[in-house]
């Protein structure tokens, strides 16, 4: 094989027996013949995710710059399933399966992602970072909204609209935790209609989200210029990494595996409990599941009481997640997003001040982090671009651009607590600037 190029074999299985199997899954969504169950979309997502992951991995430019074959997998699903050329009925299974209520992949994948990172870290390493995030969540939002107010005079448009129209939906932690509680605060502060706030942030969110995944990719490509502000893809704190836990070292058993499996669906089990029956608002803020799940593994970790065998397995199957089911995700991720809707959000003012947004997030975390000792790109990443996103399908698709899937954490901490954050500040924000009219 010449130098330089990659050869194709995907999850290790040589190019004609994968062609093969693709081919005849393909076939078989063709024709109607492949069952829209679990098994069915698993079959096309893979499918569909290893071919565009191929191709985006070999066009030169767009793997250094725009975030390679993952973010090709995400928009290139977008346009199949946008544009029917897939059928219908396999645009339904693969969201019910990757997003719906019932089974929902997604939080499947992302609990594993959770337990597996916080546990492969030093108990004193784990605490320093996490103290520390929340400043550095701060400067991501006090920089979004310096330039995204800059950006709001250039093109006539007040401090107060872009606080309330760009900077919260942009900095909210996504959709479901972010525009929507946020235009339902809206509702209930003006009297107006909750979709008159909601149809423009969803709007602005969508290009943010965009700008996000694309700057992602470049944090990466100078993280590999300037390795000296970067880590290894697992921790943002600059000192201590040496330190990192010991658990990787260890060859886990199939009974480990086994322990660490149930381990995570417990702490998930718990986050729901305290979420949605103990404590389901502080301050009056609903708390997300994921967001208490991260509390008390983080609080377990630093104990030391979970074994190193069943640390080095949580770290095994975040592993296995990553390498093998992130296509999975990425494809479920476009399956749910309409090109129109990108194309239809496209105008000047909006991707300017947007992106002048993205670019405050990320400067303003990255300067916080390097204050407090945080590598700034790993910081920029997780404080910043993953506040100014999606939510969870965001975090994915930022990070895996960026290649730092390791760091699933430090983005669900900013995605729902900054979430959260940004809620309060955003319910005083509507009653000093709008609610007294």
């Amino acid at each position: 094989m010449e130098e330089g190029k990659k050869e194709f074999t995907p999850f290790g299985l040589k190019w004609w027996l994968c062609g093969a199997i693709m081919l005849i899954v393909i076939v078989s969504a063709a024709t109607g013949a492949l069952t829209t169950d679990l098994a069915g979309a698993f079959a096309l997502m893979l499918s569909i995710g290893i071919i565009c992951n191929e191709i985006g991995e070999r066009i030169p430019i767009w793997n250094d710059y725009i975030g390679g074959g993952l973010v090709l997998t995400f928009l290139a699903s977008a346009v199949l399933f946008t544009y029917h050329i897939v059928p219908q009925k396999y645009a339904v299974s693969i969201g019910a399966v990757v997003m719906g209520s019932k089974v929902n992949f997604l939080t499947f994948f992302i609990i594993f992602l959770i337990t597996g990172s916080i546990l492969a870290l030093d108990r004193k390493l784990l605490i320093k970072s996490f103290a520390g995030y929340i400043p550095a969540i701060f400067g991501g939002l006090i920089g979004a909204t310096i330039l995204g107010i800059a950006g709001g005079l250039v093109f006539g448009i007040s401090p107060k609209l872009i606080l309330l129209n760009y900077v919260l939906p942009i900095m909210g932690g996504g959709n479901g935790a972010g525009a929507v509680p946020l235009s339902q605060i809206y509702e209930t502060v003006t009297g107006d209609k909750a979709a008159h706030y909601y149809t423009f942030a969803i709007t602005i969110l969508t290009i943010a989200n965009i700008f996000a995944i694309l700057t992602a990719a470049l944090l990466n490509k100078l993280g590999k210029v300037k390795t000296d502000w970067t880590g290894d893809g697992t921790t943002i704190i600059k000192k201590g990494i040496e330190e990192e836990s010991t658990g990787n070292k260890v060859i886990p058993s199939l009974e480990d595996l086994g322990g660490a499996f149930f381990l995570t669906v417990g702490f998930y089990a718990l986050g729901r409990l305290f979420a949605k029956t103990i404590l389901p608002k502080i301050f009056g803020v609903a708390i997300h599941p994921f967001a208490y799940m991260i509390v008390f593994v983080a609080i377990v970790a630093a104990t030391g009481i979970i074994p190193e065998r069943t640390k080095a397995a949580a770290k095994r199957l975040q592993s296995f997640m990553i390498t093998n089911m992130i296509l999975v995700i990425m494809v479920g991720v476009g399956v749910d997003t309409n090109i129109h809707e990108l194309v239809a959000a496209i105008t000047l003012t909006n991707v300017v001040i947007a992106l002048l947004i993205v670019l405050g997030a990320i400067f303003g975390s990255a300067v916080v982090g390097q204050l407090i000792g945080f590598y700034p790109i790993d910081t920029a990443i997780t404080a910043g671009l993953c506040m100014a996103n999606r939510g969870g399908s965001g975090d994915l698709a930022v990070l895996g651009a960026s290649k730092r899937m390791g760091l699933i954490a430090y983005a669900q901490l900013s995605s729902r607590l900054g979430g959260g954050i940004v809620l309060v500040i955003g319910s005083i924000l509507f009653g000093a600037l709008i609610g007294g009219k």
